[in-house]
């Protein structure tokens, strides 16, 4: 995997033009569309270069309309509303005049607020130690080769463990960079759909919405290759969909992000 472009490099592919067009890489695939942790990532880069410095990204909901394929990718970005304290954003992707990812974010800066509940869900993730990492096969996706695991939540995919929780333990693999929100989205969305543990045999599975919410913003002292701590929970699964929620915590166990899915499942 040496000669594929990382994750971070992709990221700088970006300027701050509305509308601009890059390559999108091989070596990201998941299935027969791209990582969409990365694709998320490059949405959310092409709308923090339109966006003041102050406000920081609150909330981000993405739904992945369609494959993304390496070759050219057109970025658009529209300011839905711009106020002093809050900005929405609008970005989709396209290929081929077609949109294959649409996402909506909300940056917002600090102020003063007499509201304060601060008190978090505690990270209760078994040490990595616990927990194996994902067997270098070839049913891993592409993209999970630039990722470590340490699954110390429920089980394996495709082991029949029928808990309702999973995760554990992520890092970048071989990326060393101070992690910025970007990396972190690719982090989070590394992670396989929660229902998979579920299923004794091998089925695809991908995420139709995903939103991610920052309660602060991103911690600037943490790397990409730190470790990182996940756990997702099933809400509900039938009739070939999934809703799960996760909370994100960094090796200290503070609460970084809370996340949701909706998830088809094939099987």
């Amino acid at each position: 995997m040496n000669n594929v472009m990382p994750f971070s490099e992709i990221l700088q592919l970006i300027s701050p033009a509305a509308e601009q067009h890059i390559e999108m890489p091989a070596g990201w695939a998941q299935g027969r569309a791209a990582f969409g942790g990365l694709t998320a990532g490059i949405a959310y880069q092409h709308a923090v270069l339109g966006v003041a410095a102050n406000q920081h990204i609150r909330a981000l909901t993405v739904s992945f309309v369609g494959p993304i394929e390496p070759g050219q990718l057109t970025l658009q970005r529209t300011i839905l509303r711009e106020g002093k304290n809050v900005t929405q954003v609008r970005v989709e992707l396209l290929q081929n005049n077609a949109v294959q990812l649409s996402a909506l974010l909300t940056f917002g800066c600090s102020r003063p607020s007499k509201v304060r509940v601060t008190d978090t869900l505690p990270a209760e993730v078994p040490p990595r130690e616990q927990g194996p990492a994902f067997p270098k096969t070839k049913l891993l996706p592409e993209f999970a080769h630039h990722f470590d695991y340490r699954v110390s939540v429920g089980g394996l995919p495709f082991s029949n463990n029928q808990s309702r929780q999973f995760g554990g333990w992520m890092r970048f693999a071989e990326e060393q960079q101070p992690i910025s929100v970007g990396l972190f989205l690719g982090l989070v969305d590394a992670w396989p759909p929660a229902v998979l543990p579920h299923l004794s045999a091998p089925a695809p599975a991908s995420s139709l919405t995903w939103t991610i919410e920052f309660p602060e913003p991103l911690p600037s002292d943490k790397m990409s290759n730190d470790w990182w701590q996940y756990i997702a929970y099933i809400d509900y699964a039938a009739d070939g969909y999934g809703h799960t929620h996760s909370h994100i915590w960094d090796d200290a166990g503070n609460l970084v992000a809370i996340s949701r899915q909706t998830i088809t499942v094939f099987a």
